[in-house]
């Protein structure tokens, strides 16, 4: 519950600003204090006066009203979170560049709380480069961004670009307000994550297509609830985030287990996110292989293990847990390997699932404990994913174990 908690709603031109009401709506409904600014243009979408109704309290909108103005910096200090949402496009492109032409904008820029924000626009916009630069740019600032999710868009369009729904919006929100700061301090923890490329000239190589999301949104929570976390990433463009994450950038499944080995040994907590390629060429070529006629012939050896390996050092006090990706059987391949590889943690995730697996802002998870225990979440952004996963690995969870 947020009760006594206070949040400012900062609305923008945007179709998704109905979704506000119902945002307002379950914010007062859980005893939190809300307050709502608006841009001039999200009162074409959204009229103050239905704000003001549901949030109990008068809605700003301009930087002077008669011979009074509206004090900015007293919003920006009153609240204990600052959530756009929707976040238009025009006002993303501002604040990324610093603008102030708007009592939202002002409030953003002289604001001391955690700000976070929910994008909504149409496909293509979402995906311009400009717009992806501008996300990047908000979250070097300090700012959380909701991820978008995929359904029918105002254009008539299918696609990304939605915002989150206000359900999803409110359990960010509680994330930011009741989430422990300190609960893992003193922890250290490993994660794994990404694909590894295996060469098979110095222009081709054997991997797959995972993004890396989830296991970098692993260590971001761990290491905002206080762990320090060493990160092994393989081949990835993203960026990772947060205090108290050291980064090891790694390609190849060999590269990967070396650095895992070292680091396993002082970790409370090891999860094993990475998409490790199971097979490499058995000689890779030192220059550029030439197409033939005929076919090409490659002979493959396994990588190492990494999760086997770790499972056989494992010391008590340690907790490792690994991921496994299925297409078909996920629940019997990953009880195997809970079993086979000395786990205590399998998540499963399958490919049948919509909007799970490689590439997607969001994951569907069940979690297999060696204590018996099985638990399944539904579909959530794979930030949210993380939050279940820590809290399922140290015990937040009343089914589960504690460290």
């Amino acid at each position: 519950m947020l009760q006594g908690k206070k949040i400012l709603l900062g609305v923008t031109g945007s179709i998704a600003a109905y979704k506000s009401l119902l945002l307002v709506r379950l914010l007062v409904r859980e005893g939190a204090a809300v307050r709502v600014i608006q841009t001039p243009a999200s009162r074409d979408f959204v009229t103050p006066l239905s704000l003001a109704t549901l949030s109990k309290n008068p809605v700003h909108s301009d930087l002077f009203a008669g011979d009074t103005w509206a004090n900015h910096v007293e919003l920006g200090r009153w609240a204990d979170v600052f959530v756009i949402a929707p976040l238009s496009c025009n006002t993303l492109a501002k604040m990324a560049n610093g603008l102030c032409d708007n009592l939202l904008l002002a409030t953003y820029l002289s604001a001391i709380c955690p700000v976070l924000a929910a994008p909504a626009m149409d496909e293509d916009m979402w995906r311009h480069r400009a717009t992806q630069d501008n996300l990047q740019r908000i979250r070097g600032f300090g700012n959380q961004v909701i991820p978008v999710e995929k359904g029918e868009l105002a254009s008539g369009l299918f696609g990304d670009g939605r915002m989150a729904e206000p359900e999803t919006i409110v359990e960010f929100i509680r994330s930011i307000l009741l989430e422990r700061k300190d609960e893992l301090a003193g922890r250290k923890a490993l994660v794994t994550a990404g694909p590894t490329y295996e060469a098979i000239d110095p222009v081709r190589f054997i991997g797959n297509h995972s993004s890396g999301k989830m296991g970098i949104a692993i260590a971001e929570e761990l290491a905002a609830r206080g762990a320090q976390v060493h990160l092994v990433l393989g081949p990835s463009s993203l960026a990772v985030e947060g205090d108290g994450i050291t980064l090891h950038r790694v390609t190849s499944a060999e590269e990967m287990h070396r650095v895992a080995l070292a680091e396993f040994a002082a970790a409370d907590i090891a999860i094993l996110a990475a998409a490790v390629a199971d097979y490499k060429p058995v000689e890779r070529a030192p220059e550029k292989i030439k197409k033939k006629d005929g076919n090409l012939v490659l002979e493959l050896t396994r990588t190492p293990d990494i999760l086997r390996t770790l499972g056989g050092l494992k010391k008590p006090g340690q907790t490792l847990v690994g991921f496994a990706l299925e297409t078909t059987d996920g629940r019997s391949y990953a009880l195997d390997k809970l079993r086979s590889k000395n786990a205590d943690w399998i998540v499963l995730n399958t490919l049948s699932d919509n909007g799970a697996g490689f590439g997607f802002d969001t994951n569907k998870i069940t979690i297999f404990g060696n204590d018996g225990s099985e638990l399944a979440f539904e579909k959530k952004p794979k930030q949210q994913v993380a939050k279940d996963i820590v809290d399922t690995v140290i015990g937040r969870n009343p089914f589960v174990k504690r460290l």
